[in-house]
């Protein structure tokens, strides 16, 4: 969140990051609400300065024999003790009031950023991989059809047991799924990530110092309770990515400066009511309510997260550069960028069947893979993460930055896709086969049940 003093001191600023990122608040009642407030406590101090020194006035008053006196300090007394009860709870509400709407107000995005309205505008850095691409198939078949032809994707039974957006690999699908958990765990490992495996339901707290509360409730899955009904602070969810368990890991905590940069990775299920999406990006597994997902968390000193953040994106390419999957990198900006980032950097990799509009020449869709993000003091701030260089130093916010490396699905339809052959099988990628046994095709499954043969 944005401190009281940056906004209070920077209004113009604030206000155009709220047009820049399309974020809609009412600025002009908050720094309303800050005046009155500051307000209120420069009058409390005063009424408590005074009172003290009418009350310390009443013993002598009455040694002294001056009883008139003594007994209108006293009802002076009282009448400053009611008053400032009165601007307290005035104050306590305006704090309220106060502390909420700044939770509503978005990071600033960095000088860097490109101006723009939406996605539309963002800004392609570079391309990967496209100059020595493998030979494809005539006719690319869509991960959906061949999925369910090598009988190892399969979405009626995902949706029978779950409902819609939901999907089961079977086989040799979920051998690949298992398979690139392991290899990008294995990977990030080598770049010194520490393992964290997290626990999935994540409390309010948690979602509210990452960013996800209150912007994003209804895209979340509450696990009692409506999205719509108020939510205390230990309400439970699951989580959507994550980023918010690893980084609430140290919520209200004081990191020391040899503990950074301070990098964690971990696997999680993921799950997100992707709340109004439809059309063709809904069909196979490009974006369903469940996914895999590893996730990149780090906490490093303010002076050295924008040098972290380009070792992020090389760190979440690493994984497409061993798997041989063609793709480009894409600066958002400020209309893309996020809630909580001040810059972002997306990975996006070149799925060659379902054609649309935006993607490359060669045909094919770009599928968005990781987004890495930096947040600066925003997450910080939210969820109390301080650190100091030595115990005797005082304490201040550290930037925290994360990336996926991958999100699992989306890397499988781009295998299926890129590494399919014209007999209809798909070839394992050299980095993945130590992970499957050493299979090095997928040529799919015998159906099981009545439906094998014709049968309803």
């Amino acid at each position: 969140m944005l401190s009281r003093q940056f906004v209070r001191e920077n209004p113009e600023v604030v206000r155009e990051a709220l047009d820049n990122k399309g974020v809609d608040v009412d600025l002009d009642r908050i720094l309303d609400v800050d005046e009155e407030w500051r307000e209120l406590k420069s009058r409390g101090d005063d009424l408590r300065h005074e009172r003290n020194e009418v009350s310390s006035t009443i013993g002598d008053l009455k040694q002294a024999g001056e009883e008139a006196e003594a007994q209108e300090a006293i009802e002076r007394s009282q009448e400053l003790k009611s008053e400032l009860r009165a601007i307290e709870e005035r104050a306590d509400e305006l704090e309220t009031e106060l502390e909420t709407s700044l939770l509503e107000l978005p990071q600033i995005p960095q000088e860097s950023v490109p101006v723009g309205a939406d996605e539309s505008e963002n800004v392609e850095v570079r391309r990967e991989g496209f100059d020595d691409l493998r030979g494809l198939p005539d006719d690319v078949e869509p991960h959906y059809d061949l999925g369910e032809k090598l009988e190892i994707l399969d979405f009626e039974r995902g949706a029978k047991v779950s409902g819609g957006g939901f999907y089961v690999a079977k086989g040799d699908g979920a051998r690949l799924e298992h398979a690139l958990i392991q290899f990008m765990l294995d990977v990030h490992r080598e770049q010194g990530y520490h393992d964290v495996f997290p626990p999935i339901p994540v409390n309010s707290d948690s979602m509210r110092g990452t960013g996800q509360l209150p912007k994003f409730t209804e895209d979340a899955y509450r696990i009692e309770g409506t999205n719509e009904e108020p939510y205390e602070d230990d309400d439970l969810w699951l989580l959507p990515t994550a980023e918010v368990p690893v980084t609430n890991l140290h919520r209200d905590e004081i990191l020391l400066g040899e503990d950074l940069p301070l990098k964690y990775q971990a696997y999680t299920p993921n799950f997100r009511q992707e709340a109004g999406e439809h059309g063709t990006e809904t069909r196979g597994i490009v974006r369903v309510h469940q996914f895999n997902k590893v996730e990149m968390v780090n906490f490093v000193r303010p002076e050295e997260s924008d040098e972290r953040f380009r070792g992020l994106v090389d760190e979440a390419e690493e994984v497409l550069r061993r798997l041989e999957l063609p793709y480009r990198v894409l600066e958002m900006c400020t209309g893309d960028l996020g809630f909580t980032q001040a810059k972002k950097y997306d990975l996006e990799v070149w799925a060659p069947a379902d054609d649309m509009d935006e993607g490359p020449e060669e045909g094919g869709r770009w599928l968005e893979v990781s987004s890495v993000s930096n947040f600066e003091d925003f997450q910080a701030r939210r969820a109390g993460i301080r650190y100091r260089e030595e115990h005797h130093e005082s304490a201040e916010f550290l930037h925290t930055l994360n990336g996926s490396g991958l999100a699992v699905p989306r890397i499988v339809v781009a295998v299926l896709e890129y590494y399919q052959n014209q007999d209809g099988t798909v070839t394992v990628p050299e980095a993945l086969r130590p992970y499957m046994g050493g299979t090095e095709v997928i040529e799919g499954h015998d159906p099981v049940g009545e439906t094998k043969l014709g049968g309803e």
